[in-house]
């Protein structure tokens, strides 16, 4: 890629653990430990992980609704990570974000007009009241809801109609990019096919691009231009979504593939069992972070020194020391 839309370089995100009487800082989690990716004007990047291994922290530095503890981002060839508080609202109308919770990222306290509107209102992109209104209503309409929803509050919506409000709220200010974090997870099966689709249908027709954060490989298989998976903070396989599912090579991915459904009940996949938990983030394991649960790791290699992410074909990265 060239000109990327999105450049992530380096990406690392700390949270310091503080306690004791004096409330001093008595560790750190890595939440995110030097993530580094391009994301091309039009593409859907997948970003998968399991629980709690950094993928939303990820997005939300790139937004900068998390302050990075170091790493760099550009957007559009402008370096967000240096930007003031004045120009980074201007640059929220390019880079906007759907909430995981449909519940929970929606004000009760406010109808569904005003929570689209807010964005019009701040970046001042409509003239008069009935030009707010209108562009409200087409909002409304563009995500499959009525002019009828304007004066509703949330409550009175289901989840995926939520979700459906969450969308047309990050389109008000017709962006580029849109971070989806975990933005179908907490729907029904048959929900997250609608949002999926609608998700696709807006991405063609608004030329959209979108960094799709998810933990479910399935979810992601067929949406997904590219597919990166994390493990504990750290990027260890990206490829393009055809080459990842029918050719992972890093050992964690393979893992994840293994407990993805296969819809042919002839067809029978053997699932890889991974030994133990995630470890702490607060003091992740030496050199390869996967290597505590490695079924193929190599000791003392893969315990002492960390893989980088290398380049094994065209598009192709793994972070292993036995598969790049």
């Amino acid at each position: 890629m060239s000109k990327p839309l999105l450049r992530v370089d380096k990406l690392v995100k700390h949270f310091g653990i503080k306690g004791g009487f004096l409330g001093r800082e008595q560790g750190r989690v890595h939440a995110v430990d030097g993530v580094s990716f391009d994301l091309a004007a039009g593409e859907t990047l997948g970003l998968v992980d399991e629980s709690g291994c950094g993928k939303s922290t990820t997005g939300r530095c790139i937004l900068r609704l998390i302050e990075p503890t170091s790493g760099q981002v550009w957007f559009d060839g402008r370096e967000v990570t240096a930007l003031g508080k004045t120009e980074l609202r201007a640059l929220a109308r390019d880079m906007q974000i759907i909430f995981q919770d449909p519940y929970a990222s929606l004000n009760p306290r406010m109808t569904v007009g005003a929570i689209i509107g807010a964005a019009l209102t701040i970046h001042k992109l409509t003239k008069t009241r009935a030009d707010y209104e209108a562009r409200i209503v087409d909002l409304l309409e563009t995500v499959g809801l009525s002019a009828d929803h304007l004066r509703r509050y949330p409550h009175e919506f289901s989840g995926g109609q939520r979700q459906r409000i969450g969308i047309a709220r990050a389109l008000a200010v017709s962006p580029k990019l849109i971070v989806c974090d975990e933005a179908v997870s907490a729907l029904d099966v048959s929900i997250q096919a609608q949002v999926i689709n609608l998700l696709e249908d807006l991405q063609a027709k608004f030329k959209l691009t979108y960094l799709f954060i998810a933990h479910d490989l399935s979810v992601v298989e067929h949406t997904s231009t590219r597919v990166a998976v994390m493990y504990l903070g750290r990027i260890v396989e990206i490829a393009s979504s055809r080459e990842l599912y029918s050719r992972p090579l890093h050992p964690y991915t393979e893992a994840l593939l293994s407990a993805v459904p296969i819809p042919d009940p002839t067809l029978k996949r053997k699932r890889i069992m991974l030994q133990g938990d995630v470890p702490s983030p607060i003091n992740p394991p030496s050199g390869c972070h996967f290597h505590t649960r490695c079924p193929v790791k190599q000791l003392p290699l893969c315990a002492s020194e960390s893989p980088e992410l290398k380049q094994t074909s065209d598009g192709h990265w793994v972070a292993c020391h036995l598969r790049s």
